[in-house]
C-alpha cells in the first residue's frame, strides 16, 4: 500500500468548527507540511479544490521545488477550464517537477458554489462534459491533435507542443459515487477513489467498478479517503475524537447539514446519510467514526484506535483492493508525524517509510548522557 497525506488549504486547527485552536494556513505552514510528509516517507499529498481553498495548481507549483519526492495530487475541474489548457498545466508541472504529479478529476457537486463559478449545468450534464473532457485531454497530451465537438465542449486542432514527463500521462485518480460519475471512471481514469465508508460498502463499490471497467477492457487501481486519529491506545483516541468536536453546538452541526443538503453529490449525501448529523450515531463500523462529517464536506470519517487496530483495519480496506490511503488529521502537521511514527512500522508500504539515506542515524531519539544510543522502549512503572 502507499500513503499520501494532505495540505489543508481551507484551513487546520486542533477544533472543528471553532477558532479555538486555529491557525492560519500560510505558504509557511504549507512548506512546513509538505516538507515534513517528504521526509516522513509520506508518497504523496492530495491538495483540495474549491472556493474555500487556495488554489491548488498555485500551491503545488510553490511546494514542488521545497520538496524532493513527494508527488502532488492535484484537481483538473471540467467546466472551469478548457481541456487544452488544462493539458498544457499538466505537461508543465509534470515536467517541472520531475515527474510528481498526479491528476485528480473534480466534477463538483454543490450547485451554488459551480454557479459562481458560472457552471450552470445538471448533475448528469457535468458528467458528459467531464467525460468529454478527458477525451480531449487525453488525446492531447498522448501527443494527437484533437478536433472534438460535443454538448458542451468544442475543440478543433487543440494540441500540446511538450511532452509530459510520466507517460502517457500523469495517472488520473476521480472519486464519484453516482451512477453517472461511475461511468466516467469506468471509461477514463487509473485510479478510483472512494470516501471512507464501511467496509462492506467500499467492497461493493470496487466490485461494481471492477465490472463497469472490464466491460470497457480496463482494469483500474483503488484508493480511500480517510482522516486518521491514532494513540498509543484506544482510550487516548476516542478521547482525541471526542476533543476534536468538542467546541461544535446544535446550531453549527446544523447549518453545516443544510449546506450538505444542498448538494447533488451522491457521494456527500452517502457521507451524511452515515450519522444523519446525530452525534449519538458516529462510530458507524469498528473503528471507523463519523464525527468528522458533521461539520467538514466531503471526507467526514476517521479510523479511530490506537496502531495495531488501525493497521488492521486498513489491511481489511487493502485486502478488498485499495492501495491508495489517502489520510489527514487535526492539526496537520503534528497528526503527520504522529501517523508516521505510530502506524507506519505497523504496515507494508510499497516505500520504504525509513528512507535508506546515509545521512540518517538510527536508532532514532536523543543520546543518553551525551554518550550512549537509546534503547527499545521499558516501562518506568513499579510492581
Amino acid at each position: 500500500m502507499e500513503v499520501f497525506w494532505f495540505i489543508p488549504t481551507h484551513g487546520d486547527g486542533r477544533y472543528l468548527g471553532t477558532t479555538e485552536g486555529a491557525r492560519a494556513v500560510s505558504f509557511a505552514y504549507c512548506k512546513q507540511i509538505a516538507q515534513a510528509v517528504d521526509e516522513l516517507g509520506f508518497s504523496g499529498v492530495l491538495l483540495p479544490t474549491g472556493k474555500s481553498c487556495e488554489d491548488a495548481w498555485i500551491v503545488a507549483s510553490t511546494l514542488v521545488p521545497v520538496t524532493e519526492k513527494l508527488k502532488f495530487l492535484v484537481a483538473v475541474r471540467p467546466g472551469l477550464v478548457s481541456p487544452t489548457l488544462a493539458a498544457r498545466m499538466t505537461a508543465t508541472l509534470d515536467r517541472f517537477s520531475k515527474g510528481r504529479l498526479l491528476i485528480n478529476v473534480v466534477t463538483g457537486g454543490d450547485p451554488v458554489e459551480l454557479a459562481g463559478d458560472g457552471l450552470f449545468l445538471s448533475h448528469d450534464d457535468r458528467y458528459e462534459l467531464t467525460g468529454d473532457f478527458l477525451s480531449v485531454w487525453r488525446k492531447e497530451l498522448e501527443g494527437e491533435e484533437v478536433d472534438f465537438e460535443g454538448n458542451y465542449l468544442q475543440v478543433k486542432g487543440g494540441k500540446v507542443l511538450y511532452p509530459t514527463v510520466q507517460k502517457p500521462y500523469p495517472p488520473l485518480y476521480f472519486g464519484g459515487s453516482s451512477e453517472a460519475g461511475l461511468e466516467v471512471a469506468a471509461e477514463h481514469v487509473d485510479v478510483y477513489l472512494t470516501w471512507g465508508e464501511p467496509p462492506a460498502q467500499v467492497e461493493a463499490k470496487i466490485n461494481r467498478m471492477r465490472r463497469l471497467a472490464e466491460a470497457k477492457g480496463r482494469k483500474l487501481r483503488f484508493g480511500i479517503r480517510l482522516h486518521i486519529i491514532v494513540r498509543p491506545t484506544e482510550e487516548e483516541a476516542w478521547q482525541a475524537a471526542d476533543e476534536l468536536i468538542a467546541h461544535l453546538d446544535e446550531k453549527t452541526i446544523a447549518s453545516a447539514q443544510q449546506i450538505f443538503a444542498r448538494m447533488d453529490s451522491e457521494g456527500q449525501r452517502r457521507m451524511s446519510e452515515l450519522h444523519k448529523g446525530d452525534r449519538s450515531k458516529l462510530v458507524i463500523s469498528p473503528n471507523l467514526w463519523a464525527g468528522i462529517g458533521l461539520v467538514r464536506g466531503g471526507a467526514g470519517t476517521a479510523l479511530v484506535g490506537d496502531p495495531d487496530q488501525i493497521a488492521a483495519r486498513m489491511r481489511e480496506y487493502e485486502e478488498l483492493g485499495i492501495e491508495t490511503f489517502i489520510l489527514s488529521g487535526y492539526p496537520h502537521l503534528e497528526e503527520a508525524y504522529r501517523t508516521a511514527e505510530l502506524l507506519f512500522p505497523k504496515l507494508n508500504l510499497g516505500n520504504a517509510a525509513q528512507r535508506q539515506d546515509p545521512s540518517y542515524i538510527s536508532p532514532f531519539g536523543e543520546m543518553i548522557a551525551n554518550n550512549e544510543l537509546p534503547g527499545a522502549a521499558v516501562s518506568s512503572r513499579q510492581g
